[in-house]
């Protein structure tokens, strides 16, 4: 089943951010190898393609796994988790409709 993973930033979270980027994208680049993942991106502050230093807010991220707790444990232990990126993540199931 797919899972939305929703992700809130801490204020002012770009230098955690920009610093565990690369393990946070070798995690989601082995979910598209996987073919596992429907889409993930971040949420940036502005109303741009490119924040800038204002950064982001969160992150979102659709993908498959076995169960919610499959899902669960693969987003706490996600780098932006352990970096402190995150103040908040949620798990819920999702069902695809459109396209």
């Amino acid at each position: 089943m797919w899972y939305a993973i929703i992700s809130e930033d801490i204020e002012d979270s770009l230098e955690k951010r920009l610093a565990a980027r690369p393990d946070h994208l070798a995690r989601v680049t082995a979910l598209v190898d996987e073919g596992r993942l429907l889409i993930a991106g971040p949420h940036p502050v502005a109303d741009s393609a490119d924040p800038g230093p204002a950064g982001f807010t969160g992150s979102l991220i659709i993908a498959e796994f076995d169960s919610l707790a499959d899902a669960e444990a693969w987003a706490t232990s996600d780098p932006y988790v352990t970096a402190g990126v995150y103040a908040k993540v949620t798990v819920k199931p999702y069902i695809k409709v459109l396209p």
